[in-house]
């Protein structure tokens, strides 16, 4: 119990340190096209055209809100950055974590939850919130 309370005090204190930047999702949308857009189509419907090879299809990505419009932001994070790893083709989903290094910042889930992460996550992430059907 104290030490649940004392990580997320911890957590709390870090988040409240890193700024929380303005999301773009005009980059967001580049780095889509970049990253993932071959797996994932590039209408975001997961028919892109690696799709034919990969064990797991990959997610239409224009259907990650809930019924109620919540966007699941910490499982989105979770899965580019690494925390949550996906096997899509008989190993993990790319990870592109690495590739977004720096500009630490923090997104809020839709509950208010800060989540460490870096700018162009961010970016990418308020990118896949504007595709949702809704």
């Amino acid at each position: 119990m104290i030490t649940k309370l004392c990580f997320a005090t911890a957590s709390v204190l870090i988040a409240m340190s890193v700024p929380l930047w303005a999301q773009d999702a005009e980059k967001g949308a580049e780095l889509y096209q970049h990253y993932c857009a071959t797996c994932h189509g590039i209408d975001a419907t997961g028919h892109g055209p690696m799709a034919g090879v990969l064990v797991i299809q990959p997610t239409n990505l224009k259907t990650l809100a809930n019924a109620d419009g919540v966007f699941p932001t910490a499982r989105v994070v979770g899965r580019i950055d690494g925390r949550d790893p996906l096997v899509s083709h008989g190993s993990p989903m790319p990870v592109y974590g690495p590739y977004f290094e720096g500009q630490d910042t923090a997104i809020k889930t839709p509950d208010g939850q800060p989540i460490l992460t870096s700018q162009p996550i961010v970016d990418l992430v308020e990118y896949l919130k504007t595709l949702q059907d809704g």
